[in-house]
């Protein structure tokens, strides 16, 4: 069954529950389908919607070099210089947006798992994109070379993959005392569900939210974004941002944890049972940028600087072709 023929009908025979687990067994990733009750009085569900939003921890900071904000820069993050060890959309979403307040960001992805050609493009605007192998020891000591001198460090794979090259957010803690990091995951960081894979998708499915916009009451659905990665992207982005301020006024750093299921009990809480407008995003001006890709055509960043709407410094750079270096 290597090629995928057959696996519909040897689910069919399943209980949903049982298809899950033996999914997650063989290295998958799935999520029964479950009402919004269901999922908050289960024992996975109610780890997931503790704590706040944003999770931090802080440590006080011994050293006074570090970056500040400079009120004379164009940019507030002119000059941060952030680390992106993530993929697919919600890290990706983190990183363009500080790039878009002046940051510095350099991608580092893996040889072995390419991002998808479009995602790249829609994520990598502002940023410089390198691919180096965490599993050698050469990749592993210029990613720890780039870290000397970063700011910022986001970690966004599956839980332990980077911990067990070393990259993990408790290392990079005691290697790197004034490093600031954001680590995002699928279910939370605790109980039986904190090591599993998960992606927006499959974390609706599982949180109520494929229930809460099925058509017909029998068929899963979703919301018409991935809505859980953009607004956790933009949480970590923020979450960033505040850390960067709790280093210069306080003389703090610390970590961050965001977390999808986490974000989608924010979510629920937010207004429930409000209805999507139907003209959503039609006031939204598209802008163009020409690139090694051609002319792109994107949404610009929903944010202003000092009263000035603001865009990226720069269209997505070819995928793994920037020097593994601070510009």
């Amino acid at each position: 069954m290597s090629s995928g023929s057959g696996i519909a009908d040897a689910l069919a025979g399943l209980p949903a529950h049982d298809a899950q687990e033996r999914i997650v067994a063989a290295g998958g990733v799935a999520a029964r389908v479950r009402s919004r009750q269901q999922w908050l009085s289960s024992a996975e569900g109610k780890v997931a919607g503790n704590g706040h939003w944003a999770q931090f921890s802080m440590r006080p900071l011994a050293s006074a070099l570090f970056w500040k904000y400079d009120p004379r820069a164009g940019l507030p993050l002119q000059g941060l210089k952030v680390l992106d060890l993530t993929r697919v959309i919600a890290g990706p979403t983190a990183t363009r947006t500080l790039a878009a307040f002046g940051a510095q960001v350099l991608r580092v992805d893996g040889p072995r798992l390419p991002e998808l050609p479009w995602q790249h493009v829609d994520t990598g605007f502002g940023k410089r994109s390198t691919v180096l192998d965490a599993k050698s020891a050469a990749g592993r000591a210029k990613i720890h070379e780039l870290l000397q001198d970063a700011d910022a460090v986001i970690l966004g794979y599956r839980p332990g993959a980077l911990a067990a090259a070393g990259l993990g957010r408790d290392e990079l803690a005691q290697r790197y005392p004034r490093l600031m990091i954001a680590e995002l995951g699928a279910w939370g960081y605790s109980g039986s569900w904190a090591q599993r894979r998960g992606f927006d998708s499959v974390v609706q499915a599982a949180t109520g939210i494929a229930q809460a916009y099925s058509g017909d009451g029998r068929t899963p659905g979703a919301l018409p974004v991935q809505a859980l990665d953009h607004a956790t992207g933009y949480g970590l982005a923020a979450a960033i941002i505040a850390l960067a301020g709790a280093r210069s006024a306080q003389g703090r750093t610390g970590a961050v944890r965001f977390s999808l299921a986490r974000t989608a009990h924010a979510l629920f809480a937010l207004d429930e049972g409000r209805e999507c407008p139907a003209d959503f995003g039609s006031g939204v001006q598209l802008r163009q940028m020409d690139s090694s890709y051609g002319m792109l055509e994107y949404v610009p960043p929903p944010f202003s600087f000092a009263g000035h709407a603001m865009d990226y410094p720069h269209p997505p750079a070819p995928y793994g072709e920037s020097k593994p270096a601070w510009s």
